[in-house]
């Protein structure tokens, strides 16, 4: 196991003030992903928390390896759906924000690469990695690596990259196929599950933090019943305790 996790590429964030071509980037867009009118679509309506949240029954390593597999399929789908317009001419690089992601193979050796070529390069990985029956065991009573954990981390943090890229570079695309509801509820899926189990640093994740805080904010609760006002209020309605 440990053979297989040091041959792990290393993906490392480089926050640039040039393009790669070596001239300064343009002013930075207005980040349409951000307005009000793209953030409130969504496909589901529930507390992403409690979705997220190991259940008593379930072994821990068993809910990681079930919810990576989920989001990685799920968010190579969605990438799908604009891959025709992430090609090397539109996105001559990983970028998202102010960050341009680089590849390093299995040597230490720095490959540069088109915002595609990356994505190929995550998504071969994962495959790979998800398909192990060493490291993703799938039949009973075969144990998880002790490295597992950190294999779950390191695919998480490339999976991040894809949405961040998705939401920078493609975002108009999304909205044109009318896509943008499923990308949102995708996101804040994922963000609040790497959170609850610290899957990916929070240094990582940053540049995405005003999308975040939007998307991963708690849905206010319902306003409650209004009483009759000729019932007699019971015992336990000086507590304000809400039993479920």
């Amino acid at each position: 196991m440990n053979e297989v996790g040091s041959r792990l590429p290393v993906t490392v964030i480089r926050k640039s003030k040039t393009k790669p071509n070596g001239k300064k980037p343009p002013a930075e867009e207005k980040k349409q992903y951000l307005e009000a009118e793209f953030t409130k679509v969504r496909v589901v309506d529930f507390d992403l928390k409690e979705l997220v949240m190991l259940p008593r029954e379930i072994d821990l390593n068993e809910w990681l390896a079930s919810n990576t597999t989920t989001f990685f399929n799920l968010i190579n789908l969605q990438y799908s759906t604009i891959s025709e317009f992430c090609t090397g001419d539109t996105c001559q690089a990983m970028t998202a924000c102010n960050t341009i992601y680089y590849w390093y193979d299995e040597r230490g050796k720095k490959t540069k690469c088109t915002a595609p070529q990356y994505v190929d390069f995550v998504m071969s990985l994962v495959q790979k990695l998800v398909t192990d029956d060493d490291i993703f065991p799938t039949k009973y009573g075969k144990e998880f690596p002790n490295a597992f954990e950190s294999l779950v981390k390191k695919i998480c943090r490339y999976l991040f990259h894809v949405l961040a890229h998705l939401f920078w570079a493609h975002f108009k695309e999304t909205v044109a196929l009318d896509l943008q509801g499923h990308l949102n509820t995708l996101y804040a899926h994922f963000i609040v599950f790497i959170r609850e189990f610290n899957l990916v640093d929070p240094k990582e994740t940053c540049i995405m933090d005003d999308l975040s805080e939007i998307l991963c904010a708690p849905a206010p609760p319902a306003p409650a019943a209004p009483s009759s006002p000729t019932s007699a209020p019971s015992p336990s309605s000086h507590n304000h305790v809400t039993e479920r």
